[in-house]
């Protein structure tokens, strides 16, 4: 057992091998056990890349939850002008940066309709509603009787019964991990008599709206969108065609059963059973039709055996389960593996809501990376951090072009971008810069698990080109000697004048590391270090400080007064917990910092991985009682299916608050180089972590 003490790392490690928890009756102490519906927060069943939301009935018979996947996107048609008929002919704005024009991709008033086209496009589809059928029956959640659903997250299976006229009906749903097939076996003695059955229906997407919101779909646009049916034995695919995208679901069934629609003035279609008390279906989405994906059974086998492996391997943490705190951080941290696994771990970094619904038009932001997919190294799951991570190697030439265009050297990455690269325009979306130097930090803790030649011709190029970006905009100063960092930018916060704003911590820290890292990187190769960089490094400006702390950036008024600034990200704390201490770092002035920023933040206005950033940097320094009251903050919320609740600022859920969670919480268990973990206030167990820088 590894117990929350100073140990040497021989004996931790040692330790570490000989612990084995039960970690099966841990994870199955937290199965989800309801009797009532959630609008916001659908049970969910995936495999990463796809994932189907249900609701009481284990489907989506009374609430429209989505079915979505990582290649569900779909284009408005484009709003062509004379002289712009396609996105290359978008201008952007000229902003005077360093005594030349830059030109950035922000949305222009000259050209309204284009600019918000390339926002809201392309977006993130809802492939279809599949619910149960009761005859044409005017039936809701309410004439159910009995109503119970319980999820196994060790098997990743939903079980779900209820009674209607005194007659039971059960249904199993599961998901395939090797396609996107949701597959359901449904038990009742309605089923022979014609009472119940499985409908199957289609929206349209307009991409009208930022977020879309528990539901994702235009249902009464049904004469925007197409439908077909072809009928086969013990089968039927339906092809949905909406503009110029166009998919098809493939249906399986293993009964007496025949499929009719679609019901007139929709694109509903009706599985209905001629005889028999049991149903079993697969229905497969696809970009092109699939066959041969199994059965029912053999989908919940094979899926079964995943999440088993899955639970199996990795880190693991076991908190005292009779302390009310460290059981609440428990379940927050089982369900956020489940939900992570399911909605945070496909062929691109996940959006937001991850597939729960759609915020940004479904789009995903390039400097959230870091808070999606860091955990996965420390807890030791390379193999879904692997679906991913290959962004940045894709990415390369849209971020070379951005950087050119604008007169830099390397890539420079994009915010908020749809799978192709294309970064959406908007002002902060722009400026934003903190998501350059997280390739540095993701190679630099996957070579320290690989220390291969493998690794570092993965991320040769990309930490070649990201680093030549970064120096090439740092700006020296001649009046002061430095190189500065910005204006015109945006800080992590967010909340700044973008062109007052340079020189801020933590992006000041974060160029230090990831130029360091590129550093050590050329030299694991023989390779020569390119002057600029050196010189970019060793010049940077000085962490600004006033009053004896640090502060947000350089010549910032009134910071702690001022009623937007110390609120949103408190990125300037991490710089010493989320990143390794800088050689720069003055101890005194950084914990004078954080009790600061204790004092005077505006927590009620923080949200998501806020609170992580708090817990690993107070557990960093030693304060594991601070670190765990940040994790179970009142302000940082997650329901009853664990969920994080987004609040007032964005939509319920989201999901940087889990993955956050699982990073802050694997630091602890894991510790740092210079820390020994574990780092909680009580005795715990832990294995399968790796160390933090």
């Amino acid at each position: 057992m590894l117990l929350s003490k100073s140990w040497n790392s021989a004996l931790l490690y040692a330790s570490l091998a000989q612990c084995k928890i039960d970690r099966e009756s841990i994870v199955r102490q937290f199965n989800l056990r309801l009797n009532q519906s959630n609008e916001y927060s659908p049970v969910q069943v995936g495999n990463g890349n796809f994932a189907f939301g249900v609701d009481v009935t284990g489907l989506q018979t009374f609430l429209p939850h989505n079915t979505l996947s990582s290649w569900g996107w779909h284009n408005s048609s484009f709003p062509t002008t004379p002289n712009q008929t396609s996105a290359g002919d978008f201008t952007g704005v000229d902003w005077l940066t360093h005594d030349r024009t830059v030109n950035y991709e922000q949305p222009n008033p000259a050209e309204k309709d284009i600019s918000q086209w390339m926002i809201s496009n392309p977006h993130r589809i809802n492939l279809g509603r599949i619910g149960l059928w009761f005859r044409g029956r005017n039936i809701s959640e309410v004439n159910l009787e009995e109503k119970t659903q319980v999820l196994d997250l060790w098997e990743g299976v939903i079980s779900s019964s209820f009674t209607l006229n005194g007659t039971k009906v059960q249904v199993v749903t599961v998901v395939s991990l090797e396609t996107d097939t949701v597959a359901v076996q449904i038990t009742s003695d309605l089923l022979g008599l014609g009472d119940l059955g499985v409908f199957f229906d289609f929206p349209y997407a307009s991409g009208k709206n930022k977020f879309d919101a528990p539901f994702v779909g235009v249902w009464n646009a049904t004469a925007n969108h197409t439908t077909t049916l072809t009928k086969r034995n013990n089968g039927a695919t339906i092809k949905h065609v909406l503009d110029a995208t166009s998919y098809v679901t493939n249906i399986t069934w293993e009964s007496e059963a025949s499929m009719d629609g679609p019901v007139p003035g929709t694109h509903r279609y009706v599985l209905k059973c001629s005889t028999g008390v049991s149903l079993s279906i697969t229905a497969t989405f696809a970009p092109v039709e699939q066959v041969g994906v199994g059965s029912f059974e053999e989908v919940r086998i094979k899926g079964a055996e995943w999440w088993k492996d899955y639970w199996e391997t990795g880190g693991f943490v076991s908190l005292p389960l009779s302390n009310t705190s460290a059981k609440e951080l428990q379940r927050r941290i089982i369900l956020s593996q489940y939900l992570l696994a399911v909605n945070g771990a496909g062929q691109d970094p996940p959006q937001e809501s991850g597939l729960v619904n759609n915020g940004w038009y479904g789009k995903f932001h390039l400097e959230m990376v870091f808070w999606h997919l860091m955990h996965w190294t420390i807890w030791n799951r390379w193999s879904l951090y692997d679906r991913s991570i290959g962004v940045y190697g894709r990415f390369l030439p849209t971020s070379f072009d951005r950087a050119k265009r604008q007169g830099y050297q390397g890539a420079r990455l994009g915010k908020m971008s749809d799978p192709s690269g294309r970064s959406a325009p908007g002002e902060i979306n722009s400026l934003l810069i903190w998501q350059q130097p997280h390739p540095m930090y993701f190679a630099e803790m996957e070579y320290r698990k690989f220390p291969t030649l493998k690794t570092l011709e993965k991320w040769d190029q990309v930490l070649t080109a990201t680093a030549d970006f970064m120096a090439s905009f740092a700006y020296f100063n001649e009046s002061t000697h430095v190189y500065d960092l910005g204006p015109p930018m945006y800080p992590v916060s967010e909340n700044t004048n973008p062109n007052q704003t340079i020189n801020p911590t933590f992006e000041l820290a974060y160029w230090r590391f990831g130029l360091k890292v590129a550093e050590k990187w050329r030299l694991r190769q023989g390779k020569s270090i390119p002057s600029s960089w050196l010189h970019v490094r060793d010049k940077l400006a000085p962490f600004p400080v006033q009053e004896g702390v640090y502060v947000l950036y350089e010549g910032v008024k009134d910071m702690w007064t001022a009623p937007s600034l110390a609120e949103d990200h408190p990125g300037l704390i991490g710089i010493h917990g989320w990143l390794p201490p800088d050689s720069r770092l003055n101890a005194t002035t950084f914990r004078k910092t954080v009790d600061k920023v204790y004092s005077s933040w505006n927590f009620t206005y923080s949200y998501g991985w806020d609170f992580p950033l708090l817990a690993m940097t107070a557990a960093r320094l030693g304060d594991s009682e601070r670190a765990v009251h940040w994790l179970l903050d009142a302000n940082n919320k997650f329901d009853e299916v664990g969920m994080p609740i987004g609040g007032a600022r964005v939509a319920t859920p989201y999901f940087p608050a889990s993955s956050g969670l699982l990073l802050a919480v694997g630091m602890m268990a894991g510790g740092w180089d210079e820390v020994e973990g574990p780092v909680f206030p009580w005795d715990v167990e832990v294995e399968g972590f790796s160390k933090a820088m």
